[in-house]
């Protein structure tokens, strides 16, 4: 099976910092920075979440993801509370960077539904609450794995509807997906991606507006641009950009560019500058 989360995660990465080890009691309140996600861990206790109107009830251990930044509450036993670990996630690229992007506004999951992740938890969770050296440097390392699984597990689960992740949890849309995030350059036609996937030109056509939510061709011009967008950040020039997201020189890209963002990537990358 190919590597569906290869691509995106070496050209979107993320990163994680510890923020939290030990126990939470009472009401603790996490305002968003606009910037970062969180990602908690609880070890043992219950722990009422509140955020946006909604509210959540994690009676044993379970992990509990925010992608994007949401502002949210705990309220735990005053007096016991409850053993977390807990990290804010920064997604390169921010709203740019597809996973994030993909991903529910909040992920609650047992921890002993989460496929093959009991040794690495057991190496957090004794790492979080020891004090050897070098321990934030491994915590957050395995925080960082610890995405990777969920994101298996809502793509293996089919726990996704719509979007990037469900075209990636498709048998067959996944293949067409990921040829066009390792070869972004390539002249892709509906007829070779349609190959790509093992399906007649019609089916795939039909199968992957109704999976993904939008056409292949508005899917590749999405990808292309979130690249270019990517590379900017980098500093790339923009002739080599254009080569390497697939427009042969940078007036095409510049007309895709704008197309997607309303803003040609010179005029882009300087609004990013100031902001």
């Amino acid at each position: 099976m190919t590597d569906r989360l290869a691509a995106l995660m070496a050209h979107f990465p993320m990163n994680a910092r510890v923020f939290n080890a030990g126990a939470l009691c009472g009401i603790n309140t996490l305002d968003s920075d606009g910037v970062h996600g969180q990602l908690h861990l609880v070890r043992s206790g219950a722990v009422e979440v509140h955020y946006g109107g909604t509210t959540l009830s994690i009676a044993g251990p379970g992990l509990l993801l925010f992608a994007r930044p949401t502002a949210h509450r705990f309220v735990t036993d005053p007096d016991r509370g409850a053993d977390m670990v807990c990290a804010h996630l920064g997604f390169e690229g921010g709203a740019d960077n597809p996973v994030a992007a993909a991903l529910p506004e909040v992920v609650c999951l047992p921890l002993d539904e989460i496929a093959g992740a009991g040794p690495v938890l057991g190496l957090l969770f004794e790492e979080a609450f020891d004090q050897r050296c070098g321990r934030l440097a491994l915590i957050e390392r395995l925080f960082e794995v610890m995405m990777i699984q969920v994101l298996r597990q809502l793509m293996e689960r089919g726990e996704v509807q719509g979007g990037l992740l469900s075209g990636l949890s498709h048998p067959r849309v996944r293949n067409a997906l990921v040829a066009m995030h390792e070869a972004p350059a390539d002249a892709w036609t509906l007829e070779s991606l349609a190959r790509a996937a093992g399906m007649s030109r019609s089916a795939f056509a039909t199968t992957f507006v109704d999976v993904v939510g939008t056409t292949p061709g508005q899917y590749l011009q999405g990808w292309r641009v979130r690249l270019a967008r990517q590379a900017l950040r980098r500093g790339r020039p923009l002739k080599l950009i254009a080569d390497e997201v697939g427009y042969g020189s940078e007036a095409a890209l510049s007309r895709a560019f704008k197309a997607q963002t309303g803003l040609s990537p010179r005029a882009w990358k300087t609004r990013q500058s100031v902001a």
